[in-house]
């Protein structure tokens, strides 16, 4: 070992390839449903949403799947973002655990979901389409799509969920800053959206409203897609090339990790993080533990029902099989808004259930406070999403000091906070405080899960 702080990776070194867990697992994911039929989709039924190179890697078994040129080109800007030891922390904590982070915030919507983002927009425009609906909840997403949108010709409209519109109006600035519209959902815009607005006017929305929405207009717009920004396959897929330079990096620090942990929302900065890891493992590489650290207030992996579910409120999507709180389940507003998801990626929670990956939930000031302590000694403000694994990396270094034992800790740093000023500001203000759940909102949610016999 060295006094070594930052791990980078050349150009050359960037992955030609994404990595497709799908091929190693012991046992494949359930299949997605047709609401209707009840019977496994196909590529027709998603083809009004979505172009087929994306299908195609929806189902995709392949190990391997090529990144195109144009989308490396524009990686290249950012990626391979750096592999660093977080020393001043591991000082601040007295632990004898060596801590590792990757940081996406270099980025340039400063986070990890341009590596979707671009790809997503890249496979659209060469399918012909120039309009793409999304939602969004803290924004990163929506941003990062608007981006992407305005490198390839895109005309990006998001439905960014209302209690995030109102506390994040920056990212809203950094959306029409790159050419797309964005209105708060629910939204007059949709029927579903004047719907929910008739029952509630001051409705707070959801991720699953604001995707109900978004795909209302690109089902009934046949000039447009839709864009998911997490949750899917494709998505978790585009997110590999975060854990595929973090092993090279790895190995550039003569380590390997003993412990991972990933912020679950959706599921896609975790699954960036931690697939080629866990596929190393599948192929009898070293053994790894993976913690997935979630929100107390939308605890889908700790306290969900692994079962067939909606991924939005409206019921128009297919079905699912993951961990799901029921797909009308309302979270409450904390900071967290990219983690206000009622489900879970439906290959983070088959990995689940197979035993390769445990969960933990966390209390919203808990996390903040991580943050607070990791920005003090590293100098990097963290989003609040990706505060809740600082939250988990810490929990473990300090673990190790405990028993005396130096453990290997890495963790995705997927998101600066620069735009998420006023979270920090309630933070010292004393206004953010811990939330969690309606019990019985959640168990009525829960009732009202489809019925499917798989």
């Amino acid at each position: 070992m060295t006094d070594r702080v930052k791990y980078l990776l050349d150009e050359s070194k960037l992955p030609t390839t994404w990595y497709n867990l799908a091929a190693d697992l012991p046992a494949p994911c359930p299949p997605p449903l047709h609401p209707g039929t009840l019977q496994p989709l196909g590529p027709d039924d998603l083809a009004p949403l979505f172009p087929m190179a994306l299908i195609e890697q929806e189902v995709s078994t392949a190990r391997e799947i090529e990144i195109p040129g144009p989308v490396r080109d524009v990686y290249r800007q950012w990626r391979p973002s750096p592999l660093f030891r977080a020393r001043r922390l591991e000082q601040v904590l007295q632990t004898p655990a060596r801590i590792y982070y990757k940081y996406e915030g270099v980025s340039p919507a400063g986070s990890h979901k341009p590596n979707t983002s671009v790809a997503q927009a890249y496979y659209n425009r060469e399918a012909g389409i120039r309009k793409i609906a999304t939602e969004t909840g803290a924004g990163q997403w929506g941003s990062s799509l608007a981006f992407a949108g305005a490198l390839f010709g895109i005309e990006v409209q998001v439905f960014m969920v209302r209690v995030s519109y109102d506390q994040k109006p920056y990212r809203r600035a950094l959306m029409e800053t790159y050419g797309a519209s964005c209105v708060a959902s629910p939204s007059p815009l949709t029927n579903y959206g004047r719907a929910v607005l008739e029952q509630d006017p001051d409705c707070k929305g959801s991720l699953g409203m604001a995707i109900s929405e978004a795909v209302e207009v690109a089902a009934t717009n046949p000039d447009t897609n839709y864009a998911l920004g997490s949750v899917l396959n494709h998505v978790l897929l585009h997110q590999t090339v975060i854990g595929m330079e973090a092993i090279e990096q790895l190995e550039m620090a003569d380590d390997y990790p003993d412990v991972i942990v990933g912020a679950t929302g959706g599921g896609s900065n975790f699954a960036g993080i931690v697939f080629p890891f866990i596929g190393a493992k599948l192929r009898g590489g070293p053994d790894v533990r993976v913690v997935a650290v979630e929100p107390a207030a939308c605890p889908s992996l700790t306290r969900g029902t692994y079962a067939y579910d909606f991924g939005d409120t409206a019921h128009m999507t297919p079905l699912t099989k993951m961990h799901t709180l029921g797909s009308t389940f309302m979270p409450p507003g904390f900071h967290a808004g990219g983690l206000r998801y009622h489900g879970m990626a439906p290959m983070v929670s088959h990995l689940k259930e197979l035993g390769l990956i445990e969960a933990r939930a966390l209390m919203q000031r808990d996390c903040f406070d991580a943050g607070v302590q990791f920005a003090r000694a590293e100098g990097i403000l963290p989003a609040p999403e990706a505060n809740h694994a600082v939250r988990g990396a810490i929990d473990e270094a300090i673990k190790c000091r405990e028993e005396g034992v130096s453990r290997a800790i890495l963790f995705n740093l997927c998101g600066h906070g620069h735009f998420d000023m006023q979270a920090y500001m309630d933070y010292f203000a004393g206004k953010l405080v811990n939330q969690t759940y309606d019990e019985s909102e959640l168990a009525m949610a829960l009732a009202g899960l489809p019925s499917v016999n798989a």
